[in-house]
């Protein structure tokens, strides 16, 4: 069994390098395959991450969480899945939980999630003279 999980683990070492270190309350989008017919295209979807399930295993699944039309709308992706195309990072959250279930009665200013600050590249300020 042992050799099974070694396997499976070196075929997906590569699309885990390649996807971005996020976390809940991060603000991702994710480039997801379409396929309608004999066409494919890819399609965005951005919002925020409510909970990530089995870390560092390949059954691996992350919650994003976005408001359409009014409306919350949720949608579970596997990580190792064919279906995404790239995961980007375009905020980072600072929130004290893992599982932000809460989120889904908040509307509006309440589900705002404070922007995380530190770690970010190239925000030093110049000496003021």
């Amino acid at each position: 069994m042992n050799q099974l999980l070694k396997v499976v683990q070196e075929q997906f070492k590569d699309k885990r390098a390649a996807l971005p270190e996020f976390k809940a309350g991060d603000t991702i989008n994710v480039h997801v395959k379409i396929k309608e017919g004999n066409k494919e295209r890819v399609q965005q979807y951005q919002g925020v991450v409510i909970q990530r399930k089995n870390i560092n295993t390949n059954g691996e699944t992350f919650t994003v969480r976005k408001i359409s039309n009014g409306v919350g709308v949720e949608r579970i992706f596997p990580i190792l899945s064919p279906s995404i195309d790239k995961i980007e990072l375009v905020r980072k959250g600072s929130v004290r939980r893992a599982r932000l279930f809460y989120l889904r009665d908040k509307a509006g200013k309440g589900a705002r999630i404070k922007e995380d600050k530190s770690g970010m590249e190239g925000t030093e300020e110049a000496p003021k003279a």
